[in-house]
């Protein structure tokens, strides 16, 4: 691991820092070339290689960052079913299977095409949404450019199936970019279009029973069959990409999750395949020049059976700092990487954290419900999400946190309530998080052991809940912020902070942030014990600085 990742932490910090669990260390395998007709890639020191990508050095502004917000929205938030709705309305009795009949027709006269069809995006007002969350403290904004449905939410030019000659007739990507700039933030694009190949592979079937039993679903369609309908001029399989045989179980809806990496019996997507991917992502780069770029991929999009992932990857690295004078200022995201693959981009974590203390940055995506808009969806509290940005900050990392928006362009007023309260907890306590550093050690507590994380991550939720007994620890120069997990109701003893421990030199004075109040503590061997406060000026959380002697 080369030092450009490395913090200055105590050797037992860096004990045990090995890859995701089922990940192994590999040689680099030689994949299939794109075709002559790929884009070329901007020259620079970066080339289409593992080792050469491993030069990348993360920029300060992200290690500073620590929170951003993400609009994964696109047609499939139109139905207000939920996530992979244009993937499940093709299996047979899928809950979004049967709610499609009923709100649209059966799949082989009204597929998903027609779904994006109806898609009008008629409230969406980028400004206002982006004002919001910068107003909770978001540093960064992410916009979905294509989902796995493989629409591109931008003036696409190698996809005709984008969203502004088809559903909205709007440049999505291009009005949360002119947004997100307009408040300041940093703008990035996640892209997943890589694996519709397999993902649209149940819209190559029928139904095994009942009255349209063997009549085929709407996935095998082409141009020629679009004569007289809205879509005329449209070939469906610039959009399904069905031009293959399915995997033997492309019907199990699981099997899927197996086959992410290319292998288990997926069928491997061809050259061409790749090609148009990886120009659609080059084209995409070069128009809206994101500085963080999200691949919803094992590793890069098309790795290992296609070069296609390491060439953007490369032309990325190269074409940013065009951008920016001279410097790469540029983020690439990846799932489930080796140790050497993390230094050539930053480890994504879906739906999880990692139970210690990092010595590179890294992200948790999550979400405070579904990743696509679902009517009646639960939600994450604004203390849930307060509490989770603490751990994950207190670690090394950063929190890219969804807000579900409605097909329409809105979110909902629980949404709007929640990123509310964010905001309050922001306004008194941010200092504990933006532009701050790990400590020794993460903090302590009966929730400090966390859960293993398993692949792509998905441990969220499964360790002990948080308590007003358990903290986390950042610094920002000399000082050290105490991020309380609830609201004290006792004496909080600090172990970690005991004169025996030796941690941590004389303390000058302890504050609670948002408070005058005299904050009342004693020193031990065995812990530093804070009583608690008469008032409490934040919900959820709370936090102390302490200042030490100098």
């Amino acid at each position: 691991m080369t030092t450009h990742h490395l913090l200055a932490l105590p050797l037992a910090a860096l004990v045990g820092l090995t890859a995701c669990p089922g990940v192994e260390s590999a040689p680099e395998a030689p994949p299939t070339p794109v075709t002559a007709d790929a884009l070329p890639i901007a020259p620079g020191p970066f080339k289409p290689t593992w080792e050469s990508l491993r030069q990348y050095q993360v920029p300060a502004w992200f290690r500073d960052a620590k929170f951003g917000i993400w609009a994964h929205w696109g047609p499939q938030c139109q139905p207000g079913r939920g996530d992979w709705y244009a993937r499940n309305m093709y299996l047979e009795g899928h809950k979004q299977y049967q709610s499609h009949i009923e709100a649209y027709g059966h799949p082989s006269q009204v597929g998903f095409k027609d779904v994006i069809h109806q898609w009008k995006a008629e409230k969406w007002d980028p400004e206002k949404l982006v004002a919001l969350y910068k107003r909770a403290g978001a540093k960064y904004f992410f916009a979905m450019a294509n989902h796995h449905d493989n629409l591109d939410l931008y003036d696409s030019t190698y996809q005709p199936w984008n969203s502004l000659r088809v559903g909205p007739k709007k440049d999505i990507v291009g009005g949360w970019s002119k947004a997100a700039r307009a408040q300041g933030l940093r703008f990035g694009v996640s892209v997943h279009a890589a694996h519709a190949w397999s993902w649209y592979e149940p819209a190559q079937g029928s139904d095994l029973q009942g009255p349209k039993a063997g009549v085929p679903y709407d996935g095998k369609l082409t141009k020629a069959d679009g004569k007289g309908t809205w879509w005329e001029g449209l070939d469906p399989q610039d959009l399904y990409e069905q031009r293959h045989q399915p995997a033997a179980e492309f019907r199990d809806p699981q099997k899927i999750h197996q086959q992410w990496d290319w292998g288990h019996g997926a069928t491997v997507p061809d050259a061409a395949y790749s090609t148009r991917f990886h120009n659609r992502t080059i084209d995409l780069i070069d128009k809206y020049q994101p500085d963080l770029v999200y691949f919803d991929d094992t590793a890069l999009p098309l790795w290992p059976v296609s070069d296609a992932g390491l060439r953007i990857a490369a032309h990325y690295y190269n074409k940013n700092p065009t951008w920016n004078q001279g410097r790469l200022e540029g983020v690439i995201f990846g799932k489930i990487l080796t140790d050497e693959q993390r230094e050539a981009l930053v480890w994504d974590i879906e739906r999880g954290v990692p139970s210690e203390i990092k010595p590179y940055p890294w992200q948790t995506c999550t979400c405070i419900g579904g990743w696509h808009y679902m009517e009646g969806r639960r939600y994450k509290s604004a203390t849930t999400v307060v509490h989770m940005l603490a751990d994950i900050v207190s670690k090394n990392g950063n929190l890219l946190l969804n807000v579900p928006v409605r097909g329409d362009g809105t979110i909902d007023a629980e949404e709007e309530k929640i990123v509310a309260g964010i905001t309050a907890w922001m306004d008194v306590n941010q200092e504990a998080i933006f532009a701050t550093r790990p400590w020794q050690v993460f903090g302590e507590g009966p929730a400090s052991a966390g859960a293993q994380i398993s692949r792509q991550g998905f441990n969220e939720g499964k360790g002990k809940p948080f308590t007003a007994e358990d903290v986390r620890y950042t610094t920002k120069g000399d000082v050290l912020y105490v991020i309380v997990l609830g609201i004290p109701g006792k004496p909080l003893r600090l172990t970690e902070l005991g004169t025996a421990a030796k941690r941590l030199p004389g303390i000058a004075r302890i504050d609670l942030l948002g408070s005058t109040e005299t904050v009342t503590w004693a020193r031990e061997d065995g812990a530093l014990v804070i009583q608690p406060s008469a008032t409490w000026p934040s919900a959820g959380s709370v936090t102390y600085r302490i200042t030490p002697t100098r």
